[in-house]
């Protein structure tokens, strides 16, 4: 089967013929009532069987999905009172990394993030998520004002990766991701990052290190993507299945590896399916978070933070 051909195409044709047959129904001179009831049936125990024993490039395809809520999503309908602030202070706005002062039930919190944009403009607008060196140093300033005024940081990540341009380059990608790293490393305030849709390399780093780190369940994040890594290793994108096995990337693999800390449940078949729940399982996880992370010092969250991340790949010797 072709890397990229769609695993769950059975579903989506009888989902389909559900689509048509309610349509034609609504003719009350033709029902269909006996065979919708059959499709749905059929489409319920395809998608058990289909989503119980996903692999690793399956995932990937689903934390891909074009439906799949975006950071402006959550931030209509889980987030209230969002202020966005704007640009680095230093060369420009970037629309692929969005972030500003917001409330979660009655907590007030500052929100960064990825954005991706719906349509090809949009995500022209957006370079699809991948944000620029701006991007990043807008992060750092909007994470700098939250420890100023004593407020928890929340980042979703979702991006294919950091913009490779030549012109991010020029203006020194590498170095502001590494700069957010060490600023967060010393944060003086909780941070709770959340993998919503796909995690990749540096680009997800930049605003990633969290007191808290969350994934929802099919969402994937990887030091490279599945193509990059099978161009590289076999020069051959179309090894890409092999290569998300190989990386490890799905939720279930990093919590087992201690990359992350909790996963968040998503509908079955993904988000996309149930934004509205997806989003409120969110919350609920934020809340909880913000609630635990709420008793700390300064200090206890600097060294809380600092252990958890030296204690990552830590392995032992068996022989």
């Amino acid at each position: 089967m072709d890397a990229h051909q769609d695993f769950d195409q059975e579903l989506k044709n009888i989902e389909g013929k559900i689509a048509e047959l309610t349509r034609l129904s609504a003719d009350d001179s033709v029902q269909f009532g006996t065979e919708i009831a059959q499709l749905e049936k059929k489409k319920a125990d395809l998608e058990k069987t289909l989503y119980a024993s996903l692999s690793a490039w399956q995932t990937v395809q689903i934390a891909r999905h074009p439906q799949r809520p975006l950071l402006r999503d959550y931030i209509e309908n889980i987030f209230s009172e969002f202020i966005e602030l704007h640009g680095d202070r230093r060369f420009g706005d970037d629309h692929g990394l969005i972030g500003g002062f917001a409330t979660i039930g009655d907590r007030r919190a500052v929100l960064i993030g990825h954005q991706k944009g719906r349509t090809v403009e949009d995500n022209v607008k957006m370079n699809f998520g991948m944000a620029s060196p701006d991007g990043y140093r807008k992060a750092l300033r909007i994470m700098k004002l939250a420890e100023k005024y004593r407020l928890p940081v929340i980042s979703f990540i979702d991006t294919p990766g950091a913009y490779p341009g030549l012109d991010a380059e020029a203006r020194g990608q590498a170095e502001a991701i590494a700069t957010n790293l060490a600023a967060m490393a010393l944060l003086e305030v909780p941070m709770l990052v959340i993998v919503s849709g796909e995690g990749g390399s540096g680009g997800a780093l930049g605003i990633g290190m969290g007191d808290t780190v969350m994934m929802l369940s099919y969402a994937v994040y990887s030091v490279i993507s599945p193509e990059g890594c099978a161009s590289i290793l076999w020069r051959d994108g179309a090894k890409a299945p092999e290569a998300a096995d190989a990386l490890k990337i799905t939720a279930e693999s990093l919590k087992k590896l201690g990359v992350v800390d909790e996963i968040i449940p998503e509908p079955l078949g993904g988000a996309h399916r149930d934004p509205r729940q997806t989003m409120e399982n969110v919350k609920t996880a934020l809340l909880k978070g913000l609630k635990k992370h709420a008793r700390f010092s300064p200090k206890k969250l600097v060294e809380t933070r600092y252990e958890k991340y030296a204690d990552i790949g830590r392995w032992k010797n068996w022989w």
